[in-house]
């Protein structure tokens, strides 16, 4: 069994600007900093065997401000948020709308969130293979909470894209299986 504790990465400039960043890999803002100190003040009488986070800068930027050398990070770019391709960078509101016609079909010159899930699964197996009965933390995107909740908790791709975000501090994983879709 593993034991995962989701993290969402802290508030970028390209968040405050309501702008969908994918790939691009934007700066955490001065609120995300702080964010990100929270985090690690949250986590300060914890223990994780690993954190995990992608190698976007809003990603591990948030790990090393949060938690510095006390564990360690290992960036992995399977936790990458989806590549929105031609619609990286434009605004949040644009971009929700075609979310869920980028279930199968990828956003024009990006990826699918099939493609997303395919990476998150990929991600997975390595746990499964490495990790088992260890507490680890992962430091990601939304496309990596989609993962996580569809391969460990059976929630349909369709439902994951069109629920709005709620923040809260940390979600909490544990697994020994996935479901197989």
């Amino acid at each position: 069994m593993i034991n995962i504790i989701f993290e969402a990465h802290g508030t970028t400039f390209d968040n405050e600007a309501h702008l969908s960043s994918g790939h691009n890999d934007v700066a955490l803002s001065p609120l995300g900093i702080k964010q990100s100190k929270e985090m690690g003040e949250r986590y300060a009488n914890d223990h994780f065997d690993a954190i995990f986070c992608s190698d976007l800068q809003r990603a591990y930027k948030s790990a090393e401000i949060g938690f510095g050398t006390k564990w360690p990070i290992i960036q992995d770019a399977r936790l990458r948020e989806c590549n929105y391709g031609d619609f990286t960078q434009n605004p949040s509101e644009l971009v929700d709308t075609q979310k869920p016609l980028r279930i199968n079909e990828p956003f024009p010159n990006g990826e699918s969130y099939k493609q997303t899930t395919a990476r998150m699964k990929s991600f997975l197996d390595d746990l499964l293979k490495n990790y088992q009965g260890k507490r680890i933390m992962i430091i990601g995107h939304r496309a990596t909470q989609y993962g996580l909740d569809h391969l460990i908790n059976g929630v349909p791709l369709e439902k994951l894209v069109t629920s709005h975000f709620k923040w809260q501090p940390g979600w909490e994983y544990t697994f020994e299986h996935y479901f197989k879709n």
